[in-house]
């Protein structure tokens, strides 16, 4: 692995990308931060998928989407997409400054609620990347790993120092020498 100016090595994966992305500029950015990019024309329109971690994300933007009393292909294809991927994301590229962008939010919400679709609403190109990496990154092998690791020391010592924990331990020590003393 190549590392960055601070020295930490720079995470790379092999992502699968729609075609219909083959020059936006998300593609530039995963390109110079070496990511190896594959494109697809299977792939949903719009499609980003991470195989390593099982993450797919789709990219949608709010103006694509009908007024809230309106039906659109693009639901339909929201629904494919969440039919297809166990673990998917949508990314819903919009300033989200109005109150339109926050009731088709709304409407996207209660339409997949229940569903294993995941909403990460996202002002910019830079945040796109950031928020697909960050994630793919947090849910591939060995990162996974890494991290259920801390996760289970941080337990470990969150109930060894806890003084609840001593109370309680306190407690069944007393009761178990009241019941050998009766």
């Amino acid at each position: 692995m190549a590392t960055c100016g601070e020295g930490t090595p720079q995470w790379k994966t092999t992502i699968i990308v729609s075609t219909s992305l083959q020059s936006h500029e998300i593609i530039r950015m995963l390109n110079a931060q070496q990511h190896r990019i594959r494109f697809s024309d299977s792939v949903h329109p719009g499609a980003f998928i991470f195989p390593l971690s099982g993450t797919a994300f789709l990219m949608v933007d709010p103006q694509d989407l009908p007024e809230p009393s309106e039906e659109s292909g693009v639901f339909e294809r929201i629904k494919k997409f969440v039919q297809v991927h166990r673990n998917c994301f949508l990314l819903l590229h919009s300033p989200f400054k109005g109150k339109k962008e926050l009731e088709t939010l709304t409407v996207i919400q209660n339409r997949f609620f229940g569903s294993n679709l995941r909403i990460l609403p996202v002002q910019n190109t830079d945040e796109i990347v950031k928020g697909m990496l960050t994630i793919a990154k947090a849910t591939s092998k060995p990162h996974v790993d890494s991290i259920r690791d801390r996760i289970s020391l941080a337990r470990a010592h969150i109930i060894e120092s806890s003084p609840v924990w001593e109370m309680l331990r306190d407690m069944l020590q007393n009761s178990a020498a009241y019941l050998l003393s009766s």
